[in-house]
């Protein structure tokens, strides 16, 4: 065994243990050096009340081998369950998903017939950290985390990866339109690393024009990078328009660990029946395999996998009458890909990683950015309060004053309704009340001071938040209306 990767194989749910034993097949027949280690995660380790769904052993094999290919999982109905791929990504700082969407026409059916798309999605913040709150009968509230940090890390690997793999252009898609601080951050750092790299052109776009670009027209995009709701979203829908979510694979990239998988479920309804597509696991093995370093043999199994759809040797979930010839199930199509070892395409484009960098030697330097100076100039107090109009709110309020601090404005959903609100404007029972002290310094124990005075009044404050200048510009958005 000596000189073999090690790497951690996880065979999962439902259809994981058919397509996990055919992309073992097809890869260690193209002699894939690698030495593996099973762990069991999944349904079974949650029903042992794990709620992780994997258990500290498990994590001792990630954080020895530092590789994890993973066939898909099923996580229990009902509460208290955690996303085991959430936790993965968070747990070992896996910040980058890669996840190619290339067209296969016309052996495989696409409206793009050109398509080769590579979506680099973050995996850590965004929405997806987590931060969810009740905070009235009405209303629930999800805080969207963007930071420099992430921004940098995630933007800087879309351009890297673009150069490594000799791409052309890299896209940002955002939403800072409207969400001028969170997405504008993320914007703002694309424009300031991308004149880092002249040699690859870039554009940005408001994610829903550049959504239905990517559904209409995808051949006029080639990376594209973009905050973690987005990407997952989006990178569905890529791989689907490109020809089947079923034949995507998928990458989670850290600085020090990686993990590799199919980017569909566990599709339990199919299991047992030796019916599934193991196409977008052995994909996502080959992102593996590029990863450690072994890129002819990567080379050799892509080849093989293209040569066979080329064939028209399909599973039934892509046979098309038209251009099909034969219908198998898993380990007959991997037996086909075996048998293809050393052929090369001749239609469809041969790949070769042999001349690519290999990003898993590359490492970050995320610069250190200057510390802003910080200066408290109010805060936005945010109430549980359904008896009356906003006016009636706005009266109570304006005569709760400590130092500088006085009323401003009150919004509803982030619209405002006070003062000189629109009376058709639709209000819940979650109020933002504004102070501000018209540019004077807040002292912390001013705010303090603030709450008891507008708890004595009567209200119930459930949240606040500071209100900042960072170096004289404001650290909080404006309001609607």
């Amino acid at each position: 065994m000596a000189g073999r990767t090690p790497i951690t194989v996880a065979y999962g749910d439902g259809i994981g243990p058919e397509i996990m034993e055919a992309t073992l097949n097809i890869i260690q027949a193209a002699g894939a050096s690698i030495e593996i280690e099973t762990i069991e995660v999944g349904e079974k380790v949650y029903r042992r009340g794990i709620d992780t769904g994997m258990e500290s052993s498990a994590w001792d094999s990630l954080r020895r081998t530092q590789v994890f290919l993973k066939a898909p999982i099923t996580t229990p109905q009902g509460g208290g369950y955690k996303s085991l791929n959430v936790t993965t990504r968070k747990a070992l700082g896996l910040y980058a998903n890669v996840r190619p969407s290339v067209s296969y026409h016309p052996f495989v059916h696409t409206q793009h017939p050109t398509m080769d798309v590579v979506i680099i999605r973050e995996n850590e913040e965004d929405l997806y950290a987590g931060i969810e709150h009740r905070q009235t009968d009405q209303v629930y509230q999800c805080l969207k985390l963007i930071t420099r940090p992430g921004s940098e890390k995630i933007i800087r690997y879309a351009f890297e990866y673009a150069r490594a793999h000799h791409r052309k252009k890299v896209t940002c898609f955002v939403k800072d339109n409207i969400m001028k601080l969170t997405d504008g951050l993320f914007h703002k750092v694309f424009d300031e690393i991308a004149v880092e790299y002249p040699d690859l052109e870039n554009e940005t776009w408001i994610v829903d024009i550049g959504a239905a670009k990517l559904a209409d027209t995808p051949e006029r995009f080639d990376v594209i990078v973009l905050p973690n709701l987005y990407g997952d979203v989006l990178s569905d829908v890529a791989a689907q328009i490109a020809g089947s979510v079923g034949l995507a694979g998928s990458a989670n990239i850290g600085e020090q660990c990686a993990m590799f998988e199919a980017i569909h479920g566990s599709a339990p309804r199919i299991a047992g029946q030796g019916r599934a597509n193991p196409s977008g696991l052995v994909l996502a093995a080959v992102m593996m395999l590029v990863h450690i370093g072994q890129l002819a043999t990567a080379t050799r199994v892509h080849n093989a996998w293209l040569k066979t759809i080329e064939d028209g040797v399909h599973t039934y979930d892509i046979f098309n009458q038209g251009q099909s010839r034969q219908k198998v199930g898993t380990l007959d199509f991997a037996a086909a890909v075996v048998a293809r070892l050393g052929e090369v395409p001749q239609m469809l484009k041969p790949v070769s990683y042999e001349a690519s960098q290999n990003l898993s030697l590359w490492r970050q330097n995320v610069g250190q950015q200057k510390k802003a100076h910080k200066r408290l100039v109010g805060v936005d107090v945010f109430l549980d309060w359904e008896p009356g109009s906003p006016n009636d709110l706005g009266s109570a309020l304006s005569v709760v004053t400590v130092g500088p601090l006085r009323l401003r404005v009150i919004t509803n959903r982030g619209v405002k309704v006070w003062p000189d609100g629109l009376p058709e404007t639709f209000c819940t029972d979650h109020w933002r009340c504004r102070f501000l002290g018209e540019g004077d310094t807040v002292q912390p124990g001013q705010v303090v001071e603030l709450l008891q005075r507008v708890m004595e009044a009567g209200f119930d404050p459930i949240k606040t938040e500071n209100l900042y200048l960072f170096d004289e510009v404001p650290g909080f958005s404006a309001v609607h209306g």
